[in-house]
């Protein structure tokens, strides 16, 4: 096989690779400055302990990628500015966000999150990269269950219509 044979750090990344990763670092930056202004306008403790673990694992994930991108000679995203903490008290009501709008928020984050993963790690050529998103994959898994807990604890969960009864068929 020749270039696919030996140490997967040595190979080169492929075009789909470089794109997606640095795709996904650039969208992880923009979400870490959106979950610190969400963490400014979130009342509950519980939401703001979530959106903590969810920017430091973020931090880490950019950390990791921006390693494996500059030991490729890829270029980096530039990063936005780090939001200042606010107090939520000082955030007009009918301007601040919810506290459920947040947690719906993340709950897309997080499965968009997931599907990206998968599908960097579907168009994976070196095993150390899919590796390192099926990784990802699994401590989005772990944040979607946090938050589905939240979510329900606090009766933020607003379930589509629930299919109970199965309508008689008509003989014709």
């Amino acid at each position: 096989m020749g270039i696919l044979s030996g140490d997967q750090k040595q190979e080169p990344m492929h075009y789909g690779e470089v794109f997606s990763t640095w795709s996904y670092l650039s969208a992880a930056k923009s979400m870490i400055a959106g979950y610190e202004t969400f963490y400014n306008h979130a009342g509950d403790v519980d939401l703001r302990k979530f959106l903590e673990n969810s920017i430091n694992q973020s931090k880490r994930e950019i950390e990791e990628i921006e390693v494996l991108l500059k030991e490729n000679g890829i270029g980096l995203p530039p990063s936005p500015p780090e939001r200042p903490e606010a107090n939520v008290a000082s955030i007009p009501a009918g301007a601040r966000f919810n506290d459920p709008e947040i947690a719906m928020a993340a709950s897309r984050d997080i499965a968009t999150g997931l599907v990206t993963c998968s599908q960097i790690i579907g168009q994976c050529t070196r095993e150390d990269i899919a590796t390192m998103f099926g990784q990802f994959h699994i401590q989005k898994a772990a944040l979607g269950g946090a938050l589905l807990r939240i979510n329900k604890e606090k009766g933020w969960l607003v379930p589509p219509p629930l299919h109970m009864s199965v309508p008689e068929l008509s003989h014709a």
